[in-house]
């Protein structure tokens, strides 16, 4: 009878210790490998690529223009994945500068994206406010108003501290300077100590029936078209008569509101 006992004893024991292992190998999960994706930003003026001083275009006022100059922030990006299966970038690796007159600047690479199908894209236009007010120390690279790009571009108002989210300079018989120029620089995150203008906004782009597949070895590339045309002809239409210069001024409101929508998915190659 002991020795019965001891068996079912040892037997059960054996039990519960085979299921522990079960248990913990399910608990634990296993780490996705890692991939790459890059995103590819193509400037456009509806069905025409921009150029710089030599192409017109003409708005929904009716009015032509020539583009000289364009720049926009690109911010803490999150990539979508069915079930809620997101990957957010890093926020310290997730701040780039799109600029229409550097090449190289047009294409991002994030590497380290967990291997699955993404079906969507999400970022900001412009710099988060945390950031934003975040010490210099913080805001090294591509976000040092001193040196590199964000000074080269002059992308930082140090009278009204803060990123110019968009700047879109251009040249149109339409604007009421004495130089024919008309100026769009939009940023305001919403204020430090009071609140002020806030133009921070996100975009989200949803891919259809195409999926950026990653996988250990396999990247995406993400192909986005960037359509300036919307500056004007979004929600609200913006004349460059009646609006030739806005900076920081309530009318931004309706240039970012604008600008938000201007994104695109062109094409995913999975390579």
């Amino acid at each position: 009878m002991k020795r019965t006992f001891s068996y079912l004893l040892l037997s059960f024991t054996a039990l519960i210790f085979s299921a522990s292992l079960i248990s913990s190998c399910t608990d634990d999960p296993v780490p996705l490998p890692k991939g790459i994706i890059s995103v590819k930003f193509d400037n456009v003026v509806g069905s025409k690529d921009l150029k710089f001083n030599s192409e017109t275009y003409v708005n929904a006022a009716g009015e032509e223009f020539t583009v000289s100059a364009l720049n926009y922030y690109i911010s803490n990006i999150k990539f979508i994945a069915a079930g809620g299966n997101n990957y957010t970038v890093p926020q310290d690796s997730s701040y780039f500068l799109i600029r229409e007159g550097n090449v190289d600047s047009q294409e991002i690479t994030i590497n380290n994206v967990p291997a699955r199908n993404y079906t969507g894209i999400e970022f900001v236009i412009g710099i988060d406010s945390l950031r934003s007010v975040s010490d210099i120390s913080k805001r090294k690279g591509i976000l040092d108003k001193d040196s590199g790009p964000t000074n080269q571009e002059a992308m930082y108002w140090d009278w009204n501290p803060g990123y110019i989210f968009l700047k879109l300079e251009g040249s149109s018989d339409s604007a009421t300077s004495s130089n024919s120029k008309f100026y769009y620089h939009i940023g305001g995150f919403g204020g430090l100590t009071t609140k002020t203008l806030n133009n921070i906004r996100v975009a989200k782009i949803d891919f259809g029936d195409q999926r950026a597949a990653v996988s250990e070895n396999a990247a995406a590339q993400i192909n986005l078209k960037a359509d300036i045309l919307k500056v004007f002809n979004g929600p609200t239409k913006v004349s460059i008569k009646e609006n030739g210069s806005v900076m920081f001024i309530p009318f931004s409101k309706n240039i970012a509101d604008n600008y938000a929508t201007m994104f695109s998915l062109g094409q995913i190659i999975n390579k």
